[in-house]
């Protein structure tokens, strides 16, 4: 009835951890430009949330967020994750971030700016940069997979 091997109690089988390498890191898609894309916006998306820490706090939140969103796209196509959700469109959701992005730190950047801060004009600065390297994320992810799709599209 009781087995001396209880389930949790086994050595791991070889199985168990195949199921791992669904999260190994592609590292070609870190130096691919896609990858460094993401890595940017990460990166200014952290510098502008300290910005707006040490000046104000009150957009701190849009940062973070946007922040935490890039952070979940960097790991989905690093780990090539996201191919397991094959019903959702991926370029698509990642184009609406690029521009909801835009959006937001255009608003939030010449709102901090008014404030006549040094924290909140680093912070205005570098979020002009970053709404750049966004824009030019949107425009690639458009061209590259949105009109493809299109003219896919329009010769069935």
């Amino acid at each position: 009835m009781f087995n001396a091997w209880s389930r949790r109690d086994r050595p791991p089988e070889e199985g168990a951890a195949a199921g791992l390498e669904g999260f190994a890191v592609d590292k070609t898609f870190l130096s691919s430009l896609k990858g460094i894309l993401l890595e940017t916006e990460l990166a200014l998306t952290f510098i502008i949330f300290i910005c707006f820490t040490a000046s104000i706090s009150a957009y701190m939140a849009a940062a973070l967020l946007e922040f935490f969103i890039t952070l979940a796209f960097l790991f989905l196509y690093a780990t090539q994750y996201y191919q397991r959700f094959d019903r959702l469109n991926w370029p698509c959701l990642d184009f609406l971030r690029c521009v909801s992005a835009i959006i937001i730190f255009l608003v939030v950047s010449f709102a901090a700016v008014t404030s006549r801060d040094g924290a909140a004009i680093a912070a205005f600065v570098f979020g002009i940069i970053l709404v750049s390297v966004f824009a030019y994320d949107a425009f690639k992810i458009y061209r590259t997979e949105m009109v493809p799709r299109a003219a896919q599209g329009d010769q069935q």
